[in-house]
């Protein structure tokens, strides 16, 4: 989090709403909520294939933060290799509704491209 100046508290609900953007915003965290979204449970070696170009522990990284948060779940079943699945949280079910609305919002007031002189 940011710091204040001194003598500026922010209330707790601005805090929290920081907090989220900040999770929200590390690469890959959104990515990883989308995919998960698509299926009931999913594994993660699939959720890795999922995401080209994410490493193993960015991915392990980010699902322990959401899982921290309460918009993942982790269910490891005791077995040789264990095995390990991973699920969208009601919460985080909820939270995609808003991030839809963020991105029409996005889309509705998005500039357009400038295209550079030589091509015009």
């Amino acid at each position: 989090m940011t710091e204040e100046p001194e003598g500026q508290a922010r209330t707790d609900a601005t805090c929290t709403v920081v907090d989220v953007w900040e999770l929200l915003g590390r690469r890959w965290s959104l990515h990883i909520l989308k995919n998960l979204k698509t299926k009931e449970v999913i594994r993660f070696n699939e959720l890795k294939r999922s995401l080209p170009g994410i490493s193993s522990t960015v991915l392990s990284e980010r699902l322990l933060e959401l899982e921290r948060e309460g918009l993942v779940t982790k269910k490891i079943y005791p077995e040789v290799p264990p095995r390990v699945e991973y699920s969208i949280t009601p919460q985080a079910r909820e939270l995609g509704v808003i991030i839809k609305d963020l991105a029409r919002w996005a889309n509705k007031w998005k500039r357009p491209e400038i295209k550079p002189l030589a091509a015009q």
